[in-house]
């Protein structure tokens, strides 16, 4: 499941036109390094657009040497992708958009997902900045889950396509980490779950932009709408393990001053958590969603609660895309 890591960028270099953006590819189906872009707000245009298509093609860019970038300016390069929306139920660690990811508050996200599932219009695009680096450990990995759908058999592919999927915020944590400390049981029970959010999502979704139709599964999936038990999880199982492939992910080892940039509706990630007790803090900011739809033309539905809420700050969850 796991590729070797990251450290230097592959040869395979594309300089694009009209900007000083160069995007050197290092996997064969995700992941690239972009240079020659000081992360902020105020980029112009034509390289707002050029870190954009990059970050369609690769589905997930890095940048390297991001020191600068504080949480004001972390915002505002964010809002140039599109609209900043706040995580619906953990509070931000700056009183606005930016959601913390540390260590020593149970943030070491060992599971596979694609961010806030639980809602019917999650993240387009996430911006995780680090602010402290482990000495050794706490790489991330991601999966490209576009090529995965493109390599299942094609009886897998309509199978697929005709499947619904419930995702919950209210899943069995205890599950998925057996050995988390208590205190993280206690953060996931009385924040994380402070309201349970059940959303029906299409199994295939037919990515707005790309047109590519991708994976959409992940830890914050249930079950499979219909079925139950050993069936449900077999199908789960199944199609999760071809994005879990090695030959779709990539994975990046930090270093101070990165920044990382994937497009959420086409990728998994995966936070390793093997750096000890040893501090490791990021920073992420999304950009507002739509509401997927299916191979079908069918969108995906909220079941409960009726709407979504306004987190502590800001517009809910695909307010900024709502027609």
């Amino acid at each position: 499941m796991t590729s070797a890591p990251v450290v230097d960028p592959a040869p395979d270099t594309t300089t694009v036109a009209t900007s000083p953006v160069t995007v050197q590819r290092i996997g064969g189906r995700i992941g690239a390094v972009v240079s020659g872009v000081r992360l902020g707000g105020d980029l112009e245009p034509a390289v707002v657009a050029a870190v954009r298509a990059a970050a369609l093609e690769h589905k997930v860019i890095f940048f390297r040497g991001q020191d600068h970038l504080d949480g004001e300016s972390h915002e505002a390069f964010g809002r140039l992708l599109g609209s900043p929306v706040a995580h619906p139920t953990v509070p931000s660690a700056d009183g606005r958009y930016a959601l913390g990811i540390d260590s020593d508050h149970g943030g070491r996200a060992n599971q596979w997902h694609t961010d806030v599932t639980f809602v019917p219009a999650y993240p387009a695009f996430s911006i995780l900045r680090v602010v402290t680096v482990p000495p050794y450990g706490g790489n991330t990995l991601w999966s490209n889950t576009a090529a995965a759908y493109a390599e299942l058999p094609e009886p897998l592919r309509t199978l697929a396509d005709g499947l619904r999927a419930i995702h919950s915020n209210d899943y069995d944590y205890a599950a998925v980490r057996p050995d988390a400390r208590p205190e993280a049981f206690a953060k996931y029970r009385e924040v994380f779950t402070s309201t349970k959010f059940r959303t029906e999502h299409p199994v295939v979704r037919v990515h707005p932009e790309t047109g590519e139709r991708v994976l959409l599964l992940g830890n914050f999936v249930q079950r499979i709408a219909g079925l139950t038990g050993r069936d449900s999880r077999a199908l789960i199982d199944l199609f999760q393990s071809h994005i879990e492939r090695p030959e779709n992910t990539v994975r990046w080892q930090w270093r101070t001053g990165d920044v990382a940039i994937w497009d959420n509706r086409a990728t998994q990630h995966y936070g390793v958590d093997d750096s000890g007790t040893h501090d490791r803090k990021l920073r992420r900011v999304t950009v507002d969603g739509d509401v997927p739809i299916g191979t079908d033309g069918r969108p995906s539905v909220l079941i409960s609660p009726d709407t979504v809420p306004a987190p502590a700050f800001g517009i809910p969850s695909g307010a900024s895309t709502a027609d």
